[in-house]
């Protein structure tokens, strides 16, 4: 059995795919935060097909971890040499893997800050790159507006702090390029947001205003932050797919990453200090990314959403499981088609029916065994950047909200913590005891779920949406949430062939 790291690769590269460029004369030129699977089956894999090109030897990537979990990541990145594999997981069982060499460096900011701020501040480092997930950014979903409240947040705003945040560290940084004339580099979420890049900007530079306004307008005026949309599904790796890289390719690699072979990367081409001709290795350069992250962010998110708790509450666990049943295939397709289509715009180059269509098809893929339960995490910051926009867009049009509606009725009931058989639902959510008072609020008085203004704004002052609440609510009370889908699903069909 072989174990992966550098001296390794000659071996391998008889077996599967490895990097064919000479790694230790690739320069660091993009710093990530927050080196994940997605990170690595996205991002990551992008520049390393870049690098295997023979070109672009100065784009290399250097991982940052911030979290104290981030340890995990630190040490087997370290033990493999920056190494991992990639396996694209079809719908018919096939696998493609691939030895990923692009990460040549990590580093662990809460035991050295001042080597990440450094390699942050190195000339040669032109992009940072973020997947800091929603909640990283500090954005309140209903004002817009960003908020210091996170423990590490309200750390490096204290004067002379030691930064220990993913922006406290950036801000530093960029300080540091200031002061020294230096060009800054740019900040490129890849996070799934809408408006990614806007969003990183207005954290970053509502951090740096309270720390010194004069930097702040600096940032302003010359750090890029291009929008992006990026998809790939990529569930959590597992034992068993460990076990799986060792028994088909006799490999050791402590944290491989599993995906679908679908990638889809649509980049702003805003970029401060030059950027990777990734145009050359499949990803769309554009003027404008919204179409597409519209597109993405209420067909593909919202449909993670639309499945979710509703599959859940029916006894469902994985997503091809909920998406091979044919009253929750028809659901999704609905939502897609009636609620969230009307409220995109033209989407250049792309069919929408074939886009839900595929989008269906990928959903069921049980190769990838995505489960519900990575969906649902910080469900709070997920439904309302990608469910209620339909639904505040369909409010003003008019049109059809029964489905997303009916999801928030069963996200709702999934907070009671147990499923419609009594087994515990165990929630990850960082407004978890918020959520549950404003359940609990709700059993006494329906609709009362909806006066969380920090999730809802002020949709729950709307009649109408409160009114389709209640109906939703007691549907699934009265009969469960896969009744409650059959129903509402049988009912827009026959309405379709009436009309």
């Amino acid at each position: 059995m072989t174990s992966l790291n550098e001296a390794a690769l000659p071996g391998l590269a008889r077996r599967l795919p490895v990097p064919t460029y000479d790694r230790s004369a690739v320069k660091t030129g993009i710093v990530h935060f927050g080196v994940g699977g997605f990170h690595r089956s996205h991002e990551a894999m992008f520049i390393d097909r870049l690098l295997n090109r023979g070109a672009s030897q100065d784009w290399g990537i250097c991982g940052v971890g911030v979290l104290p979990s981030d340890a995990q990541m630190r040490d087997t990145l370290t033990h493999q040499d920056g190494l991992y594999t990639l396996v694209l997981r079809a719908p018919d069982g096939t696998e493609t893997p691939r030895v990923i060499g692009s990460i040549t460096q990590y580093l662990f900011a809460p035991n050295d800050p001042g080597a990440v701020i450094a390699k942050l501040a190195d000339p040669d480092t032109r992009i940072v790159s973020l997947t800091v997930t929603e909640g990283g950014y500090s954005i309140n979903d209903s004002t817009g507006e960003f908020e210091p409240l996170a423990p590490d947040v309200v750390h490096d705003l204290q004067p002379e702090a030691v930064p220990c945040s993913v922006f406290g560290l950036i801000t530093a940084a960029l300080a540091r390029r200031w002061e020294k004339g230096a060009p800054p580099f740019t900040v490129m979420s890849c996070d799934n947001i809408q408006g990614n890049g806007e969003t990183a900007r207005k954290a970053l530079v509502s951090f740096a205003r309270l720390k010194d306004a004069n930097l702040a307008d600096w940032i302003s005026e010359n750090v890029a932050f291009p929008n992006s949309m990026v998809d790939r599904i990529t569930p959590v790796t597992t034992d068993a797919d460990r076990e799986a890289v060792c028994t088909n390719y006799q490999l050791t690699d402590a944290w491989p990453v599993v995906a679908e072979p679908f990638e889809q990367w649509v980049l702003e081409d805003t970029f401060t200090n030059g950027r990777p001709p990734l145009q050359d290795v499949g990803v769309q350069i554009v003027n404008d990314v919204e179409p597409y992250e519209l597109m993405k962010l209420r067909l593909l998110n919202a449909s993670h959403q639309v499945m979710s708790y509703l599959g859940y509450l029916a006894g469902y666990r994985y997503v091809h499981e909920v998406c091979s049943d044919p009253h929750f295939a028809e659901f999704i397709l609905g939502y897609m088609a009636e609620e969230a289509t009307p409220t995109l715009q033209p989407v250049p180059g792309i069919d929408l029916d074939a886009y839900r269509t595929e989008l269906l098809r990928r959903f069921s893929n049980p190769a990838i065994q995505d489960t519900l339960a990575r969906q649902m995490v910080d469900a709070s910051e997920r439904i309302p950047k990608f469910l209620l926009p339909v639904i505040r867009e369909q409010l003003q049009l008019g049109g059809p909200i029964d489905r997303a509606v009916l999801v928030i009725a069963a996200w709702s009931r999934f907070l009671e913590a147990a499923d419609e058989k009594g087994a515990p639902i165990e929630i990850t959510d960082r407004r978890l005891h918020q959520l549950q008072m404003a359940v609990h609020a709700d059993q006494a008085e329906p609709g009362a779920f909806l006066n969380l203004a920090e999730v809802f704004g002020d949709l729950g002052q709307n009649a109408r949406f409160t009114a389709a609440y209640r109906q939703a609510r007691a549907a699934l009370q009265c009969s469960g949430a896969l009744i409650a889908v059959q129903d509402l699903t049988d009912r827009s069909v026959s309405t379709r062939r009436t009309s």
